[in-house]
């Protein structure tokens, strides 16, 4: 049974966690939010979602308990779980100013839904606060322009979406993703602090769990095409395979299975006409 996350906790002396107050099946008890370092300026990681004031109120109020401010918005995505707070943060708790806004490059449309500026960040590139320092990892898979944050001084990661604290993450491109779980394996983090869901302690063997279980679904896959009669759209794969979970939660694996699919395509093991999957044949 997972514990119940609550709205504002101190992790570590250098990390208190705010709790964005949107749960759903796809941000499960809500977007994990981090202000991090020690002194009277802290970086914030992520915003949660748009217009959810409850969130608002708990970030001022943890700010103003402590007597600190933001030094700056770190964002590991694009997603609107994960920006849609900005404007809510910009109107009530910035009202005097304005703070940078920091994300990596190759961001699609919903980038469009801020009006302030984002400066770009690197890949490697080092954040620095008093008490902390974050490296930016470029992690794409999840989306284009995702990345995690290692804390430095602890050998912690903030994982954004790419590991979750419970279950398993949705990508837009499964090569890149298994790339970029590679990367946070050979990292060894101590800590992940994920942006949804709880804390992983001693999260190595959570990060092979995750490489297994997508080479895992891509041989179920294939076993589902070389047992069928016929050529298979997407979603027949996904009733099989997907059978216990619940159907209106189909719609996301069936871009699971699709991206697995797309993947075995350029690898030349499945070939597609007309939405129908089937082997390639040797």
């Amino acid at each position: 049974m997972v514990s119940v996350i609550p709205k504002i906790e101190q992790l570590t002396a250098r990390i208190t966690r705010v709790l964005g107050c949107n749960p759903g099946p796809m941000t499960l008890q809500g977007t994990n939010t981090y202000l991090v370092g020690t002194g009277p300026k802290r970086f914030l990681i992520d915003t949660g979602s748009h217009d959810v004031p409850e969130y608002v109120q708990n970030l001022q109020t943890t700010l103003n308990e402590n007597n600190i401010s933001i030094q700056a918005i770190i964002l590991t995505h694009w997603h609107h779980d994960h920006v849609g707070g900005i404007k809510g943060i910009f109107n009530k708790l910035l009202q005097s100013g304005t703070v940078p806004l920091l994300k990596y490059p190759l961001g699609t449309s919903e980038d469009t839904s801020v009006s302030e500026k984002y400066s770009y960040l690197k890949d490697q590139e080092v954040l620095r606060t008093e008490g902390a320092s974050l490296r930016v990892v470029h992690t794409p898979g999840h989306t284009v322009d995702h990345i995690i944050l290692q804390l430095e001084e602890d050998n912690s990661i903030f994982s954004g979406d790419c590991i979750l604290g419970e279950g398993t993450a949705v990508f837009e491109d499964l090569a890149d993703y298994m790339k970029s779980l590679q990367i946070i394996a050979d990292l060894k983090p101590d800590v992940i602090y994920p942006g949804h869901g709880p804390v992983i302690q001693n999260p190595v063997p959570q990060i092979q769990y995750y490489m297994d279980h997508r080479n895992e679904r891509e041989k179920q896959i294939l076993e589902c095409l070389e047992s069928s009669k016929s050529p298979m759209e997407s979603m027949e794969v996904v009733k099989i395979l997907y059978k216990d979970v619940a159907e209106h939660l189909h719609p996301v694996a069936d871009k699971n299975v699709n991206n697995h699919l797309t993947k075995l395509k350029k690898e030349g093991t499945v070939k597609e006409d007309d939405g129908k999957w089937f082997m390639s044949k040797l």
